[in-house]
């Protein structure tokens, strides 16, 4: 009796703890780590340029990421939770863990409630006031501004929700500057831009899916001629734009080759893929992430020490 008892325990107890990794693995994937990544790629970049091109103090620049990554991954939460009734008519999104019943929408309304408010104070306490303010008015942006008001409402909805995903950046400069200054601006408005064809390009991928789920994105409110266009003059804007750093004497000439040699190759790729007569191409998606992340290592690389202010 006492060796069937301790092998029902056993099993009850290995089933638990099966539940409860997948319930954790489950809240991990909606949390959106590469979203988390590159928010952290860019506000550490921006940390650099707000420190005049020296690594910022590490204990502030440790509770800057680690806040930053907490929200980031609640803001998401929220998000995947706002959306779960679209994402079960989309081939991309509905094996997600809230479509699919891996995770409740009362535990993913808890935690990523926990996680957006919480760090705030922490981050104010331990970074500085204006960085968490930012940060706030990022998280805002993306589950209020976007995710609830104007995804399911307006083709316009990544130009509102590009402002709160060019914050990251922003948030970093301040994070060691103290404050918002031209520098953080300029990151500020590369972030905006290159977000454009970055969204687009995934947009015109599952464009069928999202006028499935109702979702008037410019691919289907626009059209895929109209879409490729915007992805083209979006480029062709960032061009010139990636270039500001140089001649605001941010960075030096490493910098300036690296963006004018990337963004060229962006503008070059999207005019291949405009006049082409192709619907999608996931190859200038997959471009622009490699961009953001060599455009700012490159920045890092190559920031002056004397910034013009």
């Amino acid at each position: 009796m006492q060796i069937q008892s301790t092998y029902q325990y056993l099993v009850t107890t290995q089933r638990r703890a099966s539940s409860i990794a997948h319930t954790v693995k489950a809240l991990y994937a909606i949390a959106k780590p590469g979203i988390v990544g590159l928010t952290l790629v860019a506000a550490l970049a921006g940390a650099y340029v707000g420190n005049r091109g020296a690594l910022p103090g590490v204990e502030s620049l440790v509770w800057m990421l680690i806040t930053l990554a907490l929200v980031t991954a609640g803001s998401c939460m929220l998000n995947n939770l706002y959306d779960r009734d679209i994402d079960r008519l989309m081939a991309r999104t509905r094996s997600r863990g809230l479509v699919v019943g891996a995770v409740s929408p009362q535990l993913t309304l808890i935690i990523g409630l926990i996680l957006v408010t919480l760090p705030l104070p922490v981050m104010a306490a331990k970074v500085n006031v204006v960085t968490a303010w930012l940060t706030a008015a990022a998280a805002f942006g993306y589950v209020v501004v976007y995710t609830i008001w104007a995804k399911r409402r307006t083709p316009w909805a990544n130009q509102l929700g590009g402002i709160a995903g060019a914050l990251p950046p922003m948030i970093g400069v301040t994070a060691a500057a103290g404050g918002v200054d031209l520098n953080a601006w300029i990151l500020f408005v590369i972030m905006v831009v290159w977000q454009q064809p970055h969204a687009l390009s995934l947009a015109l991928k599952y464009r069928a899916d999202y006028a499935r789920a109702g979702v008037p994105v410019i691919p289907v409110a626009k059209g895929v001629a109209a879409t490729k266009l915007r992805i083209f003059i979006y480029t062709m804007i960032l061009l010139p734009l990636s270039m500001v750093p140089y001649f605001t004497g941010i960075a030096g000439m490493f910098y300036l080759a690296t963006a004018t040699i990337l963004s060229s190759i962006f503008l070059y790729k999207a005019a291949v893929f405009l006049r082409s007569e192709a619907d999608c191409d996931m190859r200038l998606f997959l471009f622009s992430l490699l961009h953001l992340v060599v455009l700012f290592a490159a920045l890092v690389l190559d920031i002056n020490p004397v910034v013009v202010p």
